[in-house]
Parts: C-alpha cells; sequence; structure tokens
C-alpha cells in the first residue's frame, strides 16, 4: 500500500523552496521549508505529535484523557489534530488578541476554549503570563495533563527532523539559518539537527522590535502572532544562538504580504519576520552562499486580521 498509513504519518518531508523574486542580487540565496504543507498547515504538528506521544508512551496522559495549553492558536490546533487522531480531547486557553480562524480550526477539532481577555487585542507579557496560569489551573482537574510547552524539554526534540530535512534537502549547502523565537522549541531543535552535520553553522533569532527581551530591551506590546511571549522563555540557550535580531511588526506583516504577491508563498506574520531577517543575513553573506528560514504556517489563519486588508 503506497502512502502514508494515518494523518500523523503525513506530519515533515515538507518541500524546501527558494525565494527568487524579493532576494537582491549580490545576495545569498535564501532557501524556505514550507511547513504550511504539514496537515494542519503549520511546523507545530511536529512538536505536538512528539509530546503528545511521549506523554502517553510515559503515562503522564492517560488513555481518554485531556491535553491542556496556552495557546496563541497554532500550537492549539496541531495538538488538536493529534489528540483528535489519538484518541484524546482537548482544552485549550486561548485569547482574543490572536486571529478568529485558529479558535474556530480549535473548535473544528473538538477542542474546549477557555478565553483569556487580552488588552486592545495586544500581544503583552501580562497577557502570556494570565493564559499560562489559567492553564495551569485547569490542568489540575482529574484526567488533565498540561502540556506546558514552555517548559517541556520533549518540544526541542519534535523538531530534529525539521534540520535534518533542510541538510538533507540542500545537499548540505547551508551557510546560516534564520528563525522565529517563541519557546525557542524549533530554532533550537531544527539548529541542533544541523549542527550536528556542521558544527560551525551560524544561527540567527529573531524577535520582535518592540519586545525584544532577548536583546535585553524592557518587554512591550506587538502584533507578530506566535512569537515574543515579553519575558525570557526557560529552555532558551542564548549560547546556542550567534546573533539575535528584531523586526517590526509593520516590516513582518509588509512582508507576509509581498510573499504572497510576489513569490506565491501565502504565510503569517512569523513568517514575514524570519523572510525580513533571513533578507539581512542573506546581504551580508553575499553571493555564493545560503541562506535557510522557515515558512512557518499558512496565511488562511490571519484573513480576518489586517495583516492582508490593505498595505503594501
Amino acid at each position: 500500500m503506497h502512502g502514508q498509513r494515518n494523518i500523523l504519518d503525513a506530519i515533515g518531508n515538507t518541500p524546501l523552496v527558494e525565494l527568487r523574486r524579493i532576494v537582491p542580487k549580490g545576495s545569498a540565496r535564501i532557501v524556505a521549508k514550507l511547513e504550511s504543507a504539514n496537515p494542519t498547515g503549520s511546523m507545530k504538528d511536529r512538536l505536538a505529535r512528539t509530546v503528545i506521544e511521549r506523554a502517553a508512551a510515559a503515562g503522564r496522559l492517560p488513555p481518554g484523557g485531556t491535553v491542556v495549553e496556552y495557546t496563541a492558536g497554532t500550537t492549539g490546533i496541531s495538538l488538536a489534530l493529534v489528540a483528535s487522531a489519538l484518541g484524546y480531547r482537548t482544552h485549550f486557553v486561548f485569547s482574543d488578541a490572536f486571529s478568529d480562524e485558529k479558535r474556530w480550526t480549535m473548535r473544528a477539532y473538538g477542542a474546549e476554549i477557555t478565553d483569556v481577555t487580552s488588552d486592545n487585542k495586544q500581544i503583552t507579557k501580562a497577557l502570556i503570563q494570565s493564559m499560562i496560569a489559567k492553564a495551569g489551573e485547569i490542568s489540575r482537574r482529574p484526567g488533565h495533563w498540561w502540556a506546558d510547552q514552555l517548559n517541556n524539554g520533549d518540544g526541542a526534540d519534535g523538531y530534529a527532523g525539521l534540520g535534518d530535512e533542510i541538510w538533507n534537502q540542500t545537499k548540505g549547502d547551508v551557510d546560516a539559518v534564520v528563525h522565529t523565537v517563541s519557546t525557542t522549541h524549533s530554532l533550537h531543535g531544527m539548529s541542533r539537527a544541523l549542527r550536528r552535520h556542521r558544527p560551525d553553522l551560524p544561527v540567527y533569532a529573531v524577535e520582535p522590535a518592540e519586545s525584544a527581551v532577548l536583546s535585553g530591551r524592557p518587554p512591550g506590546s506587538h502584533k507578530i502572532e506566535g512569537i515574543g511571549l515579553g519575558f525570557i522563555p526557560p529552555l532558551w540557550h542564548p549560547r546556542e544562538v550567534t546573533e539575535i535580531l528584531t523586526v517590526s511588526t509593520d516590516d513582518a506583516k509588509a512582508m507576509a504580504r509581498r510573499l504572497a504577491r510576489e513569490e506565491a508563498i501565502f504565510a503569517g506574520t512569523s513568517t514575514g519576520a524570519n523572510v525580513v531577517a533571513a533578507l539581512r543575513i542573506a546581504e551580508r553573506m553575499g553571493p555564493g552562499r545560503t541562506v535557510a528560514t522557515i515558512i512557518v504556517d499558512s496565511g488562511l489563519r490571519y484573513l480576518s486580521t489586517d495583516v492582508f486588508r490593505g498595505g503594501s
């Protein structure tokens, strides 16, 4: 029998595409993993499968139990997919700061949602910490298991395949990797796998300019969904990062629009931030080099936001 055995076997092995029209002459080439090709349209499917399967195998998640998490939506959708496929329930803490598409997609997979109201739909440290506290409270109910992505060491392992795939698909022709930071799992998991092949590979982390806490600045509010928590993630390892780059919300949104119009890649604002930063590194490195980054998720999740409603 050809093809995957079930929906979870469709996770990973996503295409690698080269950006051609937005990369200026004289820059390194930029290649990007098209993670929107995963079943839910996001790279977070990789993390979700790993953390749920490991929790179940270790007995932390009981048969028929409920997976609990605080989420900007993308991780929640992926956890809901995996839970649905494996026979678990889900209960997520969400907020009006994030897109309606994410809310309805989580519910389509059967998730129960508890909301924490934001301050004028801004993503702030206070909002994220309130969501975390609520998830911890819900997780104490019988039969509930908290994925707790910020503190779950299994998360990074879920992205090892992402790094190996980049290495294999470029045939080892990769000179830098650029990626945004939320919980740190995707950046660290991917880059650790790549550095098993090339230990000296430069790794560039990306965060919102308005809340550049990794760069030592005060926390602030921004609108790049899925990144920029407003505090240092517990599993952040700065020694594994060559440099931290900052990208503004406006620049990330503008790049998301450019990617759709000029590269026919429909993605969200964290992808926009990735590409803005990758362009800087590509210009710095020059011709004959290759910079890798990530198309994090699909732009379909952001149609109710202002990302694709006007602007250049």
